[in-house]
């Protein structure tokens, strides 16, 4: 008996293997993901490894562990009060309607509650390309109560994407003007590229602007609006499919940047 014990645990949202002495002092743990075997220590090599070897599922990396980037680094000394990334989708919604939640009697729903399932459904979209390299940061909030409703990140650039409900409605597009249903046409790509110019310096980085338009009957835009993306809610992963721009170092690095809440306070 070599005195080690394989205790599983979750890491980074990810099950590891950890391998710990007696007294619970962990030697080494195998991140299955990355089919590596990070050892904390050089001298129990062939210890851990003996230990693991009913749960390595293939060859495995075995070695130190890595040494953290700039941008795991800066995550790691992030606040958890500044840290915006585990904000939901419509977060600033769910917190209004969760203090208030209006009449239940009223004959029309409550316009926040379109709102919310539009940012709900983009939101979950654009959380579905994570496995191509992208993040996905919702409801940034902006000074002067604006907010950003989401921001991707991936290899194709950033995009400041606002989510329209316009559920079984018409939908005509004339730059700047944007009108759902029988509604008054309003100036909303204005807005929606403001947002992207106030990422942009934020972050120092190029932002495109995207208006996603969630459920509607027909999408009408005679003429491709300026610097506005006009998208179908459902044709958000193609996003994923436009040509490289960034690498991952700098997907992660802006990520990174974008997920503290003091990047936002001077835009």
């Amino acid at each position: 008996m070599n005195g080690l014990r394989v205790i599983p645990a979750w890491r980074h949202g990810q099950e590891c293997l950890y391998v710990c002495l007696t007294d619970g002092r962990n030697v080494a743990w195998y991140d299955r993901e990355a089919a590596r075997v990070n050892l904390l220590s050089e001298d129990r090599r062939e210890d851990v490894l003996d230990v693991l070897g009913p749960f390595l599922t293939g060859p495995v990396t075995v070695g130190p562990p890595p040494v953290p980037t700039p941008a795991e680094l800066a995550r790691l000394t992030l606040h958890p009060d500044d840290d915006l990334a585990p904000n939901r989708p419509g977060e600033a919604l769910l917190i209004a309607l969760d203090r208030d939640p209006g009449p239940a009697h009223l004959l029309r729903p409550d316009p926040r509650r379109r709102a919310l399932a539009a940012e709900e459904i983009v939101g979950a979209a654009l959380d579905r390309l994570e496995e191509g390299g992208w993040h996905t940061l919702h409801s940034i909030p902006l000074p002067g109560g604006d907010r950003v409703h989401h921001l991707a990140i991936g290899p194709a650039g950033l995009f400041c994407v606002h989510a329209l409900y316009a559920r079984k409605q018409r939908v005509r597009v004339a730059h700047p003007m944007v009108a759902v249903g029988r509604r008054e046409p309003r100036p909303l790509l204005r807005a929606v590229r403001a947002g992207a110019d106030r990422a942009s310096h934020a972050l120092t980085a190029e932002v495109h602007a995207v208006l996603a338009v969630v459920g509607p009957a027909g999408l009408d835009a005679p003429a491709p609006p300026r610097g506005v993306r006009v998208l179908r809610g459902t044709d958000l992963a193609g996003l994923a499919r436009l040509g490289g721009v960034l690498k991952p170092a700098d997907v992660e690095a802006l990520h990174a940047m974008a997920r503290d809440r003091h990047t936002w306070l001077r835009v």
